[in-house]
């Protein structure tokens, strides 16, 4: 790479690097970044005791002071982290003008590829035009689709296009969507995926008639709280970006959606909120750094596709919630640091592909896992129902008791009546019935 070797590259890159080094460090002497939802609430009781000042306070002062010093820490990562960034796009700049020959202390001329962009970028203004002036013209545009097309600048006016439904922008350059955006109160589908956004406008909560939004592939390292708003929506994609944390609401509002794809982000943890999704089918959170689950994940009733891998050496264990989600037919969890299955695994009667592979699991063994989703399923339903007997054997020798209680326990009832209920099915797996040979791994189909 002879580029590498010029001087002007090596003292850019040389300034680059050290500047990524210095905000690197920085974030690693912070520690952690706080918990999003931890930090949406402390700003709470901040604002709230902001404006009762002169009044009665009711959030004692040193609880006060530690909500104050959670906001703080989170603006600074903040800080810190748009440096990184600047620094790190600074440092790319320098490595590619090196592949490309360029010295970094040369103006650079208009040459002819230059020339030629130019071209292609009035080409691609005069067709954003037309659709403006057919809008203001008072013909019906019900689509616009211009994608990998190099385009820099979404007007302001696309807002007025009051039939707009459909809007693909897809593959250009896009850094900026404006915040007329808001106006297109019939859009449906919005596909902003392969351009360079740093962050969406707020105004993208007044789309109360979206269906699909695409985001994927571009530089954000958040959503805007009023995605949240976007109460139709039924397919969100939002992978490959720098996403740290999704909405704290979100789950609560997006009760239609159906697909959500976060996978390639930086998410540390999903917030509780997203267990009232009881429309969601597929979720796919693979290659994060998520350290866990809500507890509640089992109330994802409608959930078939779960896909968590590679999280690596943060995701350890799942909730015992996660067998309530009885309608997983594929199950994606290679590539963790997981050594357990919970108790309730046997409860996945749907089941049908299974993938565990490079996780230290003692349980089930590794011998079971082996054998393919069928005999995970037999293990984990046989052990679930040893440990429902023994509770129930417990109860029963605390019933004779006379000290025992009159009436056994709630969860005790709930576990009895679950064991009538499978207990055909495990006739069927313990006879050797539907069972199959080692399954495929998991394969990628959405």
């Amino acid at each position: 790479m002879p580029g590498l070797r010029h001087p002007s590259v090596l003292r850019a890159m040389t300034r680059a690097v050290a500047d990524v080094s210095a905000a690197r460090s920085a974030l690693q002497v912070l520690g952690p970044r706080p918990d999003h939802e931890l930090v949406d609430s402390s700003r709470a009781i901040v604002a709230a005791a902001d404006a009762e000042a002169g009044g009665s306070r009711r959030v004692p002062e040193g609880d006060l002071e530690a909500c104050r010093a959670v906001v703080r820490l989170e603006e600074t990562h903040d800080a810190y982290e748009a440096l990184l960034q600047e620094a790190e796009g600074r440092l790319e700049a320098v490595y590619r003008s090196a592949m490309e020959g360029k010295d970094l202390e040369e103006p650079d001329g208009r040459d002819e590829s230059a020339a030629a962009a130019a071209g292609d970028d009035a080409a691609v203004q005069e067709e954003v035009i037309a659709v403006l002036r057919q809008a203001e013209e008072g013909k019906p545009v019900e689509s616009f689709r211009l994608v990998d097309r190099q385009l820099r600048h979404l007007p302001e006016a696309f807002g007025r296009i009051q039939g707009l439904r459909v809007l693909d922008v897809s593959r250009n350059q896009l850094e900026v969507i404006p915040d007329a955006i808001g106006g297109l109160d019939h859009l449906e589908e919005l596909r902003l995926a392969s351009n360079a956004l740093i962050s969406l406008p707020d105004s993208i909560g007044l789309l109360l008639n979206l269906r699909i939004l695409n985001v994927g592939s571009n530089r954000l390292r958040s959503l805007p709280d009023s995605i949240s708003k976007c109460r139709s929506l039924i397919e969100l994609d939002a992978s490959y970006n720098g996403l740290a944390y999704l909405p704290t609401n979100i789950g609560y509002e997006l009760v239609n959606l159906r697909k959500l794809w976060v996978h390639m982000n930086k998410l540390r943890s999903l917030p509780s909120s997203i267990c009232e999704m009881r429309s969601l089918y597929l979720l796919d959170a693979h290659f994060n750094e998520l350290c866990g689950l809500p507890s509640a994940i089992g109330k994802l009733s409608s959930l078939e596709i779960l896909n968590l891998s590679s999280n690596f050496s943060d995701l350890k264990d799942l909730p015992a919630s996660f067998g309530d989600l009885l309608n997983l037919r594929e199950l994606d969890l290679s590539n963790n640091q997981i050594h357990a299955l919970p108790d309730s695994f046997g409860r996945l009667d749907k089941l049908e592909k299974l993938n565990l592979e490079q996780n230290p699991l003692s349980m089930p063994p590794m011998e079971i896992v082996s054998k393919g989703v069928d005999a995970v399923k037999e293990y984990m339903l046989q052990r679930w129902l040893d440990i429902l007997l023994e509770e129930e054997r417990k109860s029963i020798a605390a019933a004779e008791s006379p000290q025992a209680p009159t009436t056994p326990s709630a969860w005790l009832a709930r576990s009895v009546s679950w064991v009538s209920d499978v207990s055909g099915s495990l006739v069927g797996y313990l006879s050797g019935e539907n069972k199959t040979e080692k399954d495929a791994y998991l394969d990628q189909q959405y």
